[in-house]
Formats: structure tokens, sequence, C-alpha cells
């Protein structure tokens, strides 16, 4: 396992807390994973399990609604009182 140069933060992404990997440490593979910063690594290069390492997409969520179609939003129309308000009229 290659050991870190410098140290980093990463969000965990089961938690979303940030994590404080130190310099001179061999993070766990999870970790090490998402630290795709060459510079950061002993050897300039980033180590095997982090190259290999999948990240989720948002097509390979747990609850299987990737294939979905995200929702659109549409335009709105402003405030009834809003044209009536720059003419300076009631807008009655």
């Amino acid at each position: 396992m290659a050991r870190l140069m410098t140290d980093v933060h990463v969000k965990d992404p089961k938690t979303r807390l940030m994590v404080h990997l130190r310099a001179g440490e061999e993070p766990a593979p999870e970790y090490a994973a998402l630290v795709k910063n060459p510079d950061a690594w002993e050897g300039g290069k980033l180590p095997t399990s982090a190259k290999t390492a999948d990240t989720t997409s948002s097509s390979d969520s747990e609850d299987g609604d990737g294939d979905k179609p995200t929702a659109k939003r549409t335009a709105r129309k402003p405030a009834r009182g809003r044209s009536a308000a720059d003419e300076g009229s009631s807008g009655d």
C-alpha cells in the first residue's frame, strides 16, 4: 500500500463527513481511492487500488431509480401585481 506525502482531507461517501488523512500513513483502500492527486502520494503515482476503485454514480444508486429522467423545472410567471407595480398603477 502506498503512503501519503502530504495531509489530505476527503469526504467519506457513507457518512458525508470530512476525514483527515495524515502524511506518512497508509489510508484504508476506500479512502485511498478518494485521493486523486498523484502529488499526494510517495513516488508521485496513485496506488493501484485507487486506480481501479469504482465510484458510485447516480445510475448505480441502491434504490434502483437511476434510469428515471429528472424532473424539469418550468419557468414561473411573475406575481400578478408585478407588472402593475412596475407601471405605478394599482393593477385594477
